[in-house]
C-alpha cells in the first residue's frame, strides 16, 4: 500500500469530511424544517375549550373570540365545551394536551383565581399552563334589595352594622369570586352578615329580588338587566374605575376600601411547553382582535372590557390573582374540599 501524499488525504480524512458534510446538510435540513413547520402555523384545526356548558356569557365570549381569532390566524377553530367539576375537567384536559398550540384554553378567574386560592386541584393553575394573553375583564358590583333604606355603601355599612347577625349575602357558590368578594368586604368593614352559598348565580338573584336576602356581590353583567329594572340596587363596583354602562356608580377603590381590584376575568392560555414564538405569535393574533370594535360592542353586552397584555403581563396577573385569593380564603379560614 502506498503511502498517501499530501495531495491525497488518508481515507479517513475523506470518511471525516464526508461525515461533517453530511452531518451540516442534515442540520440544516432540519432547521429549515423547524423553521418551515413554525412559520406555517397553524395547519389545521386549533381546539379551543371552553371549561362551561354552551350558552351563557361565558361561552358566548370563547365564540366571539373563536370567530375573530380565527380570521386573523386563517385557520379554523372549534370551540369544546367541557363543563363540570367546576372548571377541572377542562383545566386538566388542557394541561395535559400537546404544546403544539393546536389545544387552548380559554381561562378565567374561576379556574386559574378563585378555585387555586380555596381548593386542591388536580392540576398547577400557574405551572403547568402557557399564558398567552387576557382578553378582558368584568367587575362586580354590590347589589342590594332596593326595599333597604339605604342609598349608598355608607348606610348600607351602618344599616348592617345596626342589625349584626340578622342580615344575609348570598353568592354563586362557596369559594366563587361573589362569595370570596362578600368576604373581602366584610373583613374591611367588620360586619357580621351571613353567607347563603347557591348553586349558580340565578337562584341567588332570585332571592335577593324577593328579599330572602338583602346582598350579593354577582358580576355586572348578570345583574345590569335587574339593575335596570330597579329589581336591584348598585352601590359600588370592583375594579380601579368606574364601569362606562353604570357610570354613575362608584367603585370600591374610590369609597376608601383597598384590594377591591379583583375582577371577572377571562383569557387565553395552552399547555406548558409551548415555544415562546407560538406564545407570541398567538398573542400578537389576540391583541388584533382586541383592537375591532365589533368585538368591543360584542362583549359589552357580557360587561367585559377588553384589556391587551403581553404574555408576561398575563401571567403576572393570574400570578397576582392567585395570591389575593388566596390569602384573602386563609385569613378567613375557607377552605373547600377539591
Amino acid at each position: 500500500m502506498k503511502t498517501p501524499t499530501k495531495h491525497q488525504p488518508p481515507v479517513l480524512d475523506l470518511y471525516r469530511r464526508k461525515f461533517l458534510a453530511d452531518a451540516a446538510a442534515f442540520s440544516a435540513a432540519m432547521g429549515f424544517s423547524t423553521l418551515a413547520r413554525a412559520q406555517t402555523y397553524p395547519n389545521k384545526t386549533i381546539r379551543y375549550i371552553v371549561p362551561v356548558a354552551a350558552g351563557g356569557g361565558a361561552d358566548m365570549i370563547a365564540r366571539a373570540t373563536c370567530e375573530r381569532l380565527s380570521r386573523v390566524l386563517g385557520q379554523t377553530m372549534v370551540v369544546d365545551n367541557i363543563s363540570g367539576g367546576g372548571g377541572v375537567i377542562a383545566s386538566q384536559a388542557a394541561a395535559r394536551s400537546n404544546p403544539d398550540g393546536y389545544t387552548l384554553i380559554q381561562s378565567f378567574v374561576a379556574t386559574h383565581g378563585t378555585s387555586p386560592a380555596t381548593r386542591k386541584l388536580p392540576y398547577d393553575a400557574l405551572n403547568d399552563f402557557s399564558h398567552i394573553g387576557m382578553i378582558g375583564t368584568a367587575p362586580n358590583v354590590l347589589c342590594v334589595n332596593p326595599s333597604l333604606p339605604v342609598s349608598d355603601v355608607k348606610s348600607f355599612v351602618a344599616y348592617v352594622r345596626q342589625r349584626p347577625g340578622q342580615l344575609a349575602y348570598g353568592s354563586a357558590g362557596a369559594g366563587s369570586l361573589t362569595h370570596l368578594v362578600g368576604e373581602l368586604f366584610k373583613q374591611q368593614t367588620g360586619l357580621f352578615m351571613t353567607h347563603i352559598p347557591y348553586r349558580g348565580v340565578a337562584p341567588a338573584n332570585l332571592d335577593l329580588i324577593s328579599g330572602q336576602t338583602q346582598a350579593l356581590f354577582p358580576s355586572l353583567a348578570g345583574a345590569l338587566p335587574h339593575i335596570r329594572s330597579g329589581k336591584m340596587k348598585a352601590l359600588a363596583v370592583t375594579g380601579l374605575k368606574r364601569h362606562e354602562l353604570i357610570k354613575d356608580i362608584p367603585t370600591f377603590e374610590e369609597l376608601g376600601y383597598k384590594g377591591f381590584d379583583g375582577q371577572q376575568w377571562y383569557g387565553i392560555m395552552g399547555p406548558a411547553g409551548m415555544s415562546a414564538a407560538l406564545v407570541n405569535q398567538l398573542n400578537e393574533a389576540l391583541n388584533k382582535v382586541l383592537t375591532q370594535q365589533d368585538f368591543k360592542d360584542k362583549l359589552a353586552s357580557e360587561a367585559v372590557q377588553l384589556w391587551a397584555m403581553s404574555p408576561d403581563a398575563f401571567k403576572a396577573y393570574v400570578k397576582s390573582d392567585i395570591e389575593r385569593w388566596t390569602q384573602l380564603a386563609k385569613q378567613r379560614g375557607i377552605e373547600l374540599d377539591s
